[in-house]
């Protein structure tokens, strides 16, 4: 049996610029993505690879094309609905992990939880959620500590529970 489809997108196209200046950044991309499948997106430099996860983790829309997760059609979402899939069904881990500086692992953990329209969650139950995410990802006794106090790996960790 196969498993789902998470990821599938169909002549995506994205393109920037206008007249003599665009610039066709992705020409025709049709891909497929299933349920615990592991995939790279590698190319030369200028190739489209940032653009492509742009759209995949809905920070973009294609110019043309269809893009579905888990079987939604996302290719036409406002920004506001975006933002709604980001909250919900994304997660991102940046090559600068995108970290709050002076703040701890905890409150950075917390921190989308504030955004979330998954219900309002007290203090109390965000905090909860958060260490249970440190936790799993072995960094219960590093929660106070600010990203510059943690190693690579670590801050790469907590990105992840965000």
């Amino acid at each position: 049996m196969q498993k789902p489809t998470i990821i599938k997108t169909i002549d995506v196209t994205k393109v920037y610029g206008v007249g003599d200046a665009q610039v066709h950044a992705l020409n025709g991309v049709s891909l497929e993505i299933r349920e615990n499948e592991f995939v790279a997106i590698m190319g030369p430099s200028g190739s489209g690879k940032s653009t492509m996860m742009n759209i995949l983790g809905c920070l973009d829309r294609p110019t043309s094309g269809q893009y579905f997760l888990a079987g939604e059609d996302v290719s036409n979402l406002n920004k506001t609905q975006l933002a709604i899939i980001r909250n919900q069904r994304l997660g991102f881990v940046f090559q600068s992990y995108n970290l709050l500086p002076r703040t701890s692992a905890l409150e950075n953990v917390m921190l989308p939880l504030l955004y979330s329209r998954n219900g309002h969650l007290s203090e109390t139950k965000q905090k909860e959620k958060a260490l249970a995410a440190l936790e799993a990802v072995g960094l219960a006794d590093r929660i106070h500590h600010q990203p510059q106090e943690l190693s690579g790996g670590q801050a790469q960790r907590v990105a992840a529970g965000t």
